[in-house]
């Protein structure tokens, strides 16, 4: 039977992943509430908004992005499941995604709409899909595979 809570290298690095990889979840439903009011209102607050939170989300991205790394990828004494590393590849593409949609807002006016909001939308998503398959991982409704 495997714990219902996963058990992890460091205490300071879980504390500090669990406390700041929200936020830029957070900050990404913003960018993308953000893009869709730009879209249809066409105000340029909107379009501003959304790109100040895209950058914002994606500077407090970085210390969370470095330790889910160093916890899925270097070795150690704690088994990682199949289920963390499906969710940094999620979580690696969501960023890559937010970073592209970044250069599109830097561009002027109107011309960021459609595919601001479209990445937008592929950034949250691909960020909620990782974090509900941690969450069932970490509730224990998902058996751990070992590696």
């Amino acid at each position: 039977m495997t714990p219902a809570t996963p058990t992890y290298r460091s205490r300071f690095a879980t504390a500090v992943f669990d406390l700041l990889n929200p936020i830029p979840y957070g900050l990404f439903v913003g960018t993308l509430i953000f893009d869709i009011l730009y879209a249809v209102t066409r105000n340029v607050f909107w379009g501003k908004g959304a790109a100040w939170l895209v950058t914002t989300g994606l500077l407090f991205a970085i210390v969370p992005r470095i330790i889910n790394l160093c916890h899925v990828w270097l070795p150690s004494r704690y088994p990682v499941t199949r289920i963390e590393r499906f969710d940094f590849w999620l979580n690696l593409l969501g960023i890559v995604a937010a970073i592209v949609n970044a250069f599109v807002h830097s561009r002027d006016a109107y011309a960021m709409v459609p595919l601001n909001a479209i990445l937008s939308a592929v950034t949250v998503a691909l960020l909620s899909i990782g974090r509900i398959a941690h969450a069932l991982d970490k509730f224990g409704y998902t058996e751990a595979v070992h590696e």
